[in-house]
């Protein structure tokens, strides 16, 4: 996998398996799982990756922009979703030749500064695992959402 055709891979129809903690900072703070449905379509020769994930159980949806940078070699991936209408601050990164994927940057949660981590892996024609995690000032990093993407 190469870091330009880094998003080809999530282009069609996907179901989502997720696990999230309650709260995104407190790993004792309890699971949950539900499922999902997304749909990617890819722009300008792969070079863009538009989504929207649904979650039936939850109410909401997501849509995440991912746009590669020729210049700088990296993606920038961009999340909103229909609670809010507004756009996160992006996180940026590339991929590795082993293929995976790690995307950096900066947000608050429960008004507090976090550092934002998001990492690909286990890429394949009919699966992916997405990670989350967030990490204090100063903290260290807490996985608090996990997806298994199945096509199907």
């Amino acid at each position: 996998m190469t870091t330009a055709d880094g998003f080809d891979f999530l282009d069609g129809r996907w179901s989502v398996h997720n696990r999230r903690l309650a709260d995104f900072l407190d790993p004792d703070s309890g699971w949950e799982e539900f499922s999902g449905h997304t749909t990617g379509r890819l722009f300008w020769s792969g070079r863009a990756h538009v989504d929207e994930i649904v979650f039936p159980s939850k109410g909401f949806s997501g849509l995440t922009l991912r746009l590669y940078e020729p210049e700088t070699g990296e993606w920038t991936l961009n999340w909103s979703n229909s609670r809010t209408g507004r756009l996160d601050p992006p996180v940026r990164g590339r991929w590795a030749e082993d293929g995976t994927g790690e995307f950096h940057g900066e947000d608050r949660y429960a008004g507090k500064d976090v550092r934002v981590r998001f990492r690909w892996s286990g890429v394949s024609a009919d699966t992916a695992r997405w990670e989350q995690a967030f990490a204090p000032a100063g903290g260290e990093w807490v996985t608090n959402w996990v997806m298994e993407f199945s096509r199907g």
